[in-house]
């Protein structure tokens, strides 16, 4: 039995089956974009932890900043003891975050967190309980977050109900027929018949969306969405937790729309790999809270703190994202050609915005009848040929490509190559 195999064995017996793992390998050490199992084997990381590793795992100025924050001290609870690094770090954000400012910060652990704490600060500020989000959204696994996300399996099956006064309305998606106008309408209809304006607290909206697909909200209509909570007194939240630092090629994807956020939600890679998020927003939203309102015991944790103060380094020295929008080209130049060739007509649309690159599946091009099971036998086959990839999108046939920015033009072009080569594996299966 490998050494794979018989954690495998031991998982099965020791963790709660809802807990599930995109892959059958069991990590032991991994560097930059690349991951080797307990068993030796080498892999490609196209999934980057589900984008926390903007950076790569283990960058060297991160892991120096961790270190010298676990030589001074790990914990005392910023309700307790304050300490310079959470200051520093929210100085920063206040400065670089889509909001017209001035901007004040919470830091939490989760992205889930996150976009709970948003919500108590929107409604705080509004004095209003509803809100409003998009179909085929995922904001995170508690309970209003799962309100929140629009898409039932398997985050939302069997765990309601949930927390009330949530709407949702569709999101736009040109290649499954739901125009920017038809999500406006729906917006329209829904003041009319559910949720009338003055009673809406915010709107909360990933500008491309993460489980759901990587679909890009157009710009257009995220700059109508600010017309009309301006119009209306609602507040803009914009979940960043996935698109942030850097991962669009701006170092928040909204930004590429030119709209500003009352509120953004963040996480991921924050702290390139150690649990922090947080929630920037206009200061006069922010403190409508009452002390003591916000907070947590490990929210902004000293150590998570130092870890992001080195990620922004990271991002400006490296020029991250200049270096995203790089990496978005030569991953989208590539699938693209692969999809004009006749025997990848399973490529329904290669899209991306900077490093954020999809690649959705079909049956034909003719009806864009999505391939789930095609798209899950392909990222089984790059496992198996030492390329991660992860699927997502409400039909389960959507491939996310993820790699780490710090990757190297070779390890994308060798993860490329398992790409094609395991896609024409899985069309021959």
């Amino acid at each position: 039995m490998s050494a794979n195999q018989d954690l495998q064995a031991r998982r099965q017996a020791a963790v709660a089956r809802g807990v599930a793992s995109a892959t059958s390998i069991f990590a032991a050490k991994a560097q930059n974009a690349e991951l080797w199992d307990v068993d030796g084997k080498r892999y490609i990381d196209f999934a980057g932890g589900i984008a926390v590793l903007n950076t790569g795992h283990r960058h060297p100025k991160v892991m120096a900043a961790i270190k010298a924050q676990l030589e001074r001290f790990t914990h005392s609870c910023f309700q307790v003891a304050p300490y310079e690094p959470y200051v520093a770090l929210a100085e920063k954000l206040n400065r670089l975050a889509p909001c017209p400012g001035p901007n004040k910060t919470i830091f939490l652990t989760t992205g889930a967190e996150a976009i709970e704490n948003a919500v108590k600060i929107a409604r705080a500020a509004t004095k209003r309980p509803t809100v409003i989000a998009f179909a085929g959204g995922f904001h995170g696994r508690t309970f209003m977050a799962m309100a929140l996300t629009g898409k039932v399996e398997p985050y939302k099956k069997g765990f309601g109900p949930f927390p009330g006064d949530v709407y949702h309305v569709p999101y736009p998606n040109r290649l499954h027929d739901i125009e920017p106008e038809d999500a406006l309408r729906a917006l329209d209809l829904l003041f009319k018949s559910d949720a009338e304006p003055a009673r809406v607290a915010a709107m909360i909206i990933e500008p491309v969306q993460g489980e759901g697909g990587f679909y890009i909200a157009p710009f257009d209509f995220l700059r109508e969405l600010r017309r009309i909570c301006d119009q209306h007194g609602i507040l803009l939240i914009v979940d960043e937790i996935q698109t942030g630092f850097g991962r669009t090629g701006r170092m928040f994807a909204i930004e590429h729309s030119g709209v500003q956020s009352d509120l953004v939600a963040i996480a991921k890679s924050l702290a390139g790999g150690v649990p922090l998020s947080a929630v920037v927003g206009r200061a006069a939203v922010m403190d409508a809270v009452d002390p003591g309102g916000l907070g947590g015991t490990y929210g902004g944790n000293p150590v998570a703190c130092a870890a992001g103060l080195a990620v922004l380094e990271v991002i400006e020295e490296e020029r991250l994202l200049e270096r995203s929008a790089e990496i978005g080209a030569r991953l989208t130049g590539r699938m693209t050609e692969l999809a004009a060739r006749n025997r990848f007509s399973c490529i329904g649309e290669v899209r991306g915005l900077g490093g954020m690159v999809a690649v959705e599946l079909v049956e034909n091009r003719a009806t864009n009848r999505p391939a789930a099971a095609l798209t899950r036998r392909w990222a089984q086959i790059c496992a198996k040929n030492g390329l991660i990839l992860l699927t997502c999108g409400i039909y389960g046939n959507v491939a996310r490509i993820l790699v780490p920015l710090t990757a190297s033009d070779a390890v994308i072009d060798e993860g490329l190559a398992i790409l094609e080569r395991s896609l024409e594996e899985a069309l021959g299966s």
